[in-house]
């Protein structure tokens, strides 16, 4: 049967060399098995029948059989286009063709009788049909609900439209022999879980006759995708957990103890002492540690870092912190550096910027051991950087580097350093497991004492005259403000206020001296962005104007109001990140979205969202519903996952099963020894057949 599914698609009748070029070239489609994979994205009940005198409007599609009374062309050059009248033994329905009716006119037949398939539209009291789909009568559908399938401009010009693959699909199915498709999940298991066999779903999910068909043949097709991921990941952890030792570290040292009673700069939230619990349970067992850290925007992950690297440093091992922007790796030393103040420990920042007089006394100390700490961006990656003794690499906003990156720094020691990758970006259970299920998950969901709440609302920008007078009252108080723009420079496309215009406008509103008003962007050179950081962080101006730039790594206590503009084109994990920079000291704080009045059905949900939570989590949750699983984790993240029908956003239930039963299996049948699991330890053999110590599984 694999033999037979791995024939090149070009041995498929009616399909040849061309085709087979075409498929591979439009939808990667090389073998019979690529075929059998490309899913239809929705289906069209063909199974009833309607009449011309009573189609509906809730009807989003008809199927009609009657005859051409009429046919004529209407219109001259480019608005020309072809009108028939159709009938039936009720009453009649316009056929309209704006494209391609030349092609279409010559199937045509006044009196012959056809099949007619369509979305129907109403015009006062009469009814039409665009570009519907016809058939002669004895057409019968392959089934009752007809597949509708993923093609292309060129593949349809070529007879591969939806049609025509579903065509060749039929073609395909009348060769296979169901009764030898290979089973990964044991019968016993998919019995107990509700599930149809892997080739009935095959056949279902291609030709269903049924909505039953179909949400059976999904279910099982899903759950194998994902239980296939989940198990996949759960086997990675085992084998490195086995396989990559780590460095043990035994002791917490005197520097922590007394960092503890005379720097910590509050008390630890009980989330962040079971956090740093889990992190030195990792370290001592002489495991490597491979942890995910989720905290909300202001959790305190940082401090759970810094701790985690003062135990590093009490058992004589040097530290690495990895920031993406130059701006975050900057904040992060300066807040180390102060929480460290007066200890008897060296920290260091590398970073593009980095002097290259400076980078050659940096080398030369982290290689004799003479910095315990050094805080960075992907300069760390470079070769030049050779470690004393690392032994632990903290990644902070982890999902903004690439797999190759991060596996960099665990080749700057003999061992693997212990990894602890950060995100400010709550991530929702299920991506969680989904992405991240080949590490442990930590997550802090407490905030520290004292921080209160952020309002947080919406407004039109009619109301832009009652905000200046807001910020002015905010600005009277002692307060500071951030207003963000999402471009640099004017783009009439998306009709965006731009930074230049609204610094100008707020500049007019804000006059001199009573005012100062800073604008920082990504163009900036880096000595200027740094300049007008600072002349706000010093407090010696009052707003700053900035694009997302601002987004992370910028610590002003004194600042209360965030003002997003704009703030529909915006996503909702990016907002959240947004006022999260403001909250950040004693005084109440804002958050203030301005849109216009032309809101989309999802800019109006995020709005909603906004203004009803601060919970950093079930924001994440709205938002995998509202972006899909890619968008949210990111274009670095996308070879994580190759699934061709379940959707992380809608399959909750799905990857939550599909866990369970995966760490179920493992616990069973670590090696998948077992006789039931035989095929589906050929399948993961196959799957890590070029990752080495694959063997040490067994």
């Amino acid at each position: 049967m694999a033999e037979f599914l791995s024939t090149p698609i070009a041995y498929l009748k009616g399909i040849g060399p061309q085709k087979a070029a075409l498929l591979t070239k439009e939808l990667g489609i090389k073998t019979y098995q690529d075929l059998l994979n490309h899913f239809p994205f929705r289906y069209l009940n063909r199974s009833q029948r309607n009449q011309c005198a009573h189609l509906d409007l809730a009807e989003s599609y008809v199927q009609l059989v009657g005859f051409i009374k009429t046919i004529q062309e209407v219109g001259v050059g480019r608005s020309k286009r072809l009108q028939c009248t159709f009938s039936d033994d009720t009453g009649s329905v316009t056929l309209i063709w704006f494209q391609g009716w030349k092609w279409i006119k010559p199937h045509l037949i006044p009196g012959k009788s056809i099949r007619v398939f369509g979305r129907p539209k109403r015009i006062g009291n009469a009814w039409s049909i665009p570009h519907p789909e016809i058939s002669p009568t004895e057409d019968v559908p392959l089934s009752g609900f007809q597949p509708i399938y993923h093609s292309t401009e060129k593949l349809a010009s070529v007879g591969l439209n939806t049609r025509g693959i579903e065509r060749i699909m039929a073609q395909l199915f009348e060769q296979i022999d169901l009764r030898n498709h290979r089973e990964l999940i044991p019968p016993s298991l998919a019995y107990s879980l509700d599930l149809i066999s892997a080739a009935e779903a095959l056949k279902k999910i291609h030709f269903p006759n049924s909505e039953s068909d179909f949400s059976a043949a999904r279910k099982r097709i899903c759950f194998e995708e994902l239980f296939l991921l989940q198990l996949e990941m759960i086997l990675r952890k085992g084998l490195r957990k086995r396989t990559e030792p780590g460095f043990v570290f035994e002791k917490s040292g005197a520097l922590l103890k007394q960092f503890y009673e005379e720097k910590l700069p509050f008390d630890l939230t009980n989330a962040q002492k079971k956090v740093i619990k889990e992190i030195r349970r990792d370290m001592q067992h002489g495991e490597h540690m491979n942890r995910l850290l989720q905290g909300d925007v202001g959790s305190g992950k940082t401090l759970v870092a810094l701790i985690t690297m003062l135990i590093a440093h009490g058992n004589l091992f040097q530290s690495a912190l990895m920031a993406p922007t130059e701006i975050l790796a900057q904040q992060h030393f300066e807040t180390i550096s102060t929480l460290l103040n007066d200890l008897p420990i060296r920290c260091a920042l590398l970073t593009g910027s980095t002097k290259k007089s400076v980078r050659k006394t940096l080398f030369e100390d982290l290689k004799a051991g003479d910095i315990h700490i050094i805080i960075g961006t992907h300069a760390l990656l470079e070769e030049e950087v050779v470690f004393n003794n690392l032994g632990l690499v903290v990644i902070d906003e982890q999902h903004r580097f690439g797999v190759a990156q991060r596996a960099k720094m665990r080749h700057k020691n003999t061992l693997a350093p212990h990894v602890l990758v950060m995100t400010a970006t709550p991530i929702p259970r299920t991506l969680a497991m989904t992405f991240y299920g080949d590490l442990d998950v930590s997550v802090i969901d407490e905030l520290p004492p004292g921080r209160k709440p952020i309002q947080t609302i919406h407004r039109f920008d009619n109301h832009r005259s009652q905000l200046y007078d807001f910020l002015k009252q905010q600005i009277a108080l002692g307060r500071q403000v951030y207003i963000v723009y999402p471009l640099i420079a004017d783009n009439e496309t998306l009709d965006l206020k731009s930074l230049n215009d609204g610094f100008e406008a707020i500049s007019r509103s804000f006059p001199l001296p009573d005012y100062q008003v800073s604008m920082v962007h990504g163009k900036l050179k880096p000595e200027e962005k740094e300049f007008e950081m600072k002349r706000f962080i010093d407090g010696v101006t009052h707003i700053m104007v900035a694009t997302t730039v601002i987004e992370v790594g910028v610590n002003v206590p004194n600042a209360t109001v965030m003002v997003i503009e704009s703030s529909q084109r915006f996503g909702l994990s990016q907002l959240h990140q947004l006022r999260g920079r403001v909250g950040r000291g004693g005084g109440k704080s804002y958050c203030i979205l301005m849109t216009d009045y032309t809101l989309s059905k999802e800019a109006k949900k995020r709005m909603e969202t906004m203004v009803e939570t601060t919970d950093g989590f079930k924001i994440a949750e709205v938002d995998l519903a509202l972006r899909g699983p890619g968008d949210l984790m990111g274009t670095q993240q996308s070879g994580t996952l190759n699934l061709k029908l379940a959707d992380l956003s809608r399959d909750q239930s799905l990857v939550e099963m599909a866990r369970k039963t995966a760490v179920n299996v493992y616990t069973e049948d670590p090696a998948l020894r077992l006789p039931i699991h035989e095929a589906l330890r050929s399948y993961m053999l196959s799957v890590f057949q070029n990752k080495p110590q694959w063997d040490k599984i067994a």
